[in-house]
């Protein structure tokens, strides 16, 4: 049987330890090449670098740094640095939660959607904690799902979020996107000159927290699983917004 062969990526740069965590985990799957982006891109979603070349540093033939987005590693590593197709795209561990609107931001969620259109599967895992990192819990699960990804497939289209609690876990729960419960803030500041300047912040409620979430798995000390679509048509509204077409065609009709 052909070794499998795995893509790593992530969005917070090739030395993260998260990232090397993940690498080491996998390796017992197949055939593992790194490709990432030179310095951390974190919240970049799923930007391309379109008025900048795109630079590639080869660390060695299975480690590449790109200067670009976790996107544009991806698509590089799949049209130009790898001479076959991956067989599987992780992205991660990214060190912070994914979950809930941060999903839309998320480069780490990114690198894996970009896999997913160009068919291959892929998902992504963060560490739901920015203290006292430990990405043991969460490499060694990437390690598991990914072998049921590379044994079962996912459905086309489909990438899985992967958010994995500090400390213990206790359970692991299939999960939807949580609604916003969070409060953007912008904080206002000045520099050693007298400047004001600003910075992103946010507040979370949590008293909003849906059961069937993925902040309220991770609230559980469960892992969640979210499924999500490539495809970001809602359907429910093509069919009803479809009533407001001979409206429409009216104000274009000669």
């Amino acid at each position: 049987m052909q070794a499998k062969r795995i893509l790593v990526t992530n969005d917070d740069g090739i030395e993260a330890e998260g990232l090397k965590a993940l690498e080491r985990s996998l390796e017992s799957l197949g055939e593992v090449v790194v490709v990432a982006p030179e310095h951390e891109m974190s919240a970049t979603s799923q930007s391309l670098s379109l008025h900048s070349p795109l630079r590639v540093r080869a660390i060695d033939e299975r480690h590449y740094a790109v200067a670009g987005t976790p996107a544009d590693a991806v698509i590089l590593a799949l049209h130009r640095l790898l001479a076959t197709r991956p067989d599987l795209v992780v992205s991660g561990v990214n060190p912070g939660g994914n979950l809930g609107e941060n999903i839309v931001y998320s480069g780490t969620v990114a690198a894996a959607m970009e896999a997913a259109l160009h068919g291959v599967p892929a998902f992504a895992i963060s560490l739901a904690s920015r203290k006292d990192l430990d990405f043991s819990a969460a490499a060694s699960f990437a390690f598991h799902l990914a072998a049921k990804v590379l044994a079962e497939g996912l459905p086309a289209g489909v990438v899985l979020n992967v958010n994995v609690p500090r400390g213990e876990v206790r359970g692991v729960r299939f999960t939807r996107q949580s609604q916003k419960i969070s409060q953007n803030v912008i904080r206002e500041q000045k520099d050693p000159r007298g400047r004001p300047y600003f910075w992103h912040d946010e507040t979370i409620n949590f008293d909003q927290v849906e059961p069937d979430s993925d902040y309220a798995a991770i609230g559980a000390h469960e892992i969640s699983i979210t499924p999500l679509q490539v495809n970001r048509t809602d359907y429910a509204s093509l069919n009803h917004l479809s009533r407001w077409l001979p409206a429409l065609l009216a104000t274009v009709s000669k």
